[in-house]
C-alpha cells in the first residue's frame, strides 16, 4: 500500500497532440499493488494471450482458465483486481520486476531459472510438452530425435523453447537455423498449418486445444513434469501468502473443478 493512499488509476497525457493512456500499475511502491480509497489493495495482472485455453482473445475479450482462476483466487483475498495488461510471454517477467504489473497469470512453468528473478505461488496446474504436426502431413515423429533436420517452432521464452534448446540444439541434434521462435503459439501453429515448419513443441493442454480446433494433431508427448504457478515479485511475501491461501480455498471448494471442466473438459 502506498504512503499517500492513492488508488491505482490511469492518467491521460498528450503526446504530439494525441491522447495517450498511461497505466500506473505497480507504481505506488510495489508490495502487491496500490492502496485503494476504500482501504483495499488493488493489483494489476499480466498475461500473454495466444495460449489457449489458459489465455486467449475471443471477440476482443480476454478469456481463459488462467483469467478465471486468478480472478477467483483474488476474490478470496483482501486484494482487488484492478485489471489486466497484455504482453508477449517473454516480456512478462520484466513487466513484473519493473512493477508494471503485480502478478503473472500465463501458464508459466515454475523453474530454477525464473525463480532466480521472481517468486511463484504454489502450483495450480501440471503439464508435459507435446509435439504437434499437421494432421494431413506425412511427418509422424515419435521421439525428439525424429525432429533432427526438420524446421520446428515454439514460443519465445517458453519451456517448449527450452526443450528444443537443451534437448536438440545444444547436443547438436538440430541446427539453430532449423529453430523458429514466435511471439505466441497461434503464430507458430499457423506457420505449421501453412507448411513453413514441420512441428511445434508446446504444453500438452494447449496442444490439445489446438488439435481440437485446427487441422493439427499431437504426434507424441514428451514428459517434463512441469508445474504452473502465478508469478510474483521477490519479497512480496504477504501478497504471495494471500494468493496461496486464496488458491487453496478455490481448490478445496468446487470452483477449481468447475473451471477445469469449463476449459479442459472433465478431468
Amino acid at each position: 500500500m502506498s504512503d499517500d493512499g492513492l488508488s491505482r488509476r490511469q492518467y491521460l497525457s498528450t503526446v504530439g497532440g494525441t491522447a495517450v493512456t498511461v497505466s500506473l500499475a505497480g507504481c505506488f511502491g510495489g508490495g502487491g499493488g496500490s492502496g485503494g480509497d476504500d482501504g483495499t489493495t488493488e493489483i494489476t495482472a499480466g498475461t500473454a494471450p495466444g495460449f489457449p485455453p489458459f489465455e486467449m482473445k475471443q471477440d476482443g475479450e480476454l478469456v481463459g482458465f488462467d483469467i478465471d482462476l486468478l480472478e477467483a483466487v483474488v476474490d478470496e483475498t483482501d486484494y482487488t483486481l484492478a485489471g489486466w495488461e497484455e504482453f508477449e510471454f517473454k516480456s512478462l517477467i520484466p513487466a513484473l520486476t519493473n512493477e508494471n504489473i503485480d502478478v503473472v497469470a500465463a501458464g508459466m512453468t515454475i523453474n530454477d531459472e525464473r525463480d532466480e528473478t521472481i517468486d511463484f505461488t504454489d502450483p495450480y496446474y501440471s503439464s508435459n510438452q507435446a509435439i504437434v504436426v499437421r494432421e494431413d502431413g506425412d511427418f509422424s515423429p515419435s521421439s525428439l530425435s525424429d525432429l533432427s533436420g526438420r524446421p520446428i517452432g515454439a514460443q519465445k521464452g517458453t519451456t517448449g523453447e527450452s526443450t528444443i534448446q537443451s534437448e536438440l540444439i545444444e547436443p547438436g541434434n538440430l541446427d539453430e537455423s532449423n529453430y523458429n521462435s514466435y511471439g505466441n503459439y497461434v503464430l507458430a501453429v499457423e506457420d505449421l498449418q501453412n507448411g513453413n515448419i514441420d512441428a511445434v513443441v508446446i504444453d500438452e493442454p494447449v496442444a490439445q486445444t489446438f488439435a481440437a480446433q485446427r487441422p493439427v494433431t499431437i504426434a507424441f508427448r514428451y514428459e517434463t513434469g512441469e508445474n504452473f504457478g502465478f508469478g510474483v515479485r521477490e519479497g512480496d511475501d504477504e501478497f504471495t501468502q494471500a494468493l496461496n491461501d486464496g488458491l487453496a480455498t478455490v481448490q478445496d471448494g468446487s470452483t477449481y473443478q468447475d473451471l477445469t471442466n469449463k476449459w479442459f473438459g472433465q478431468q
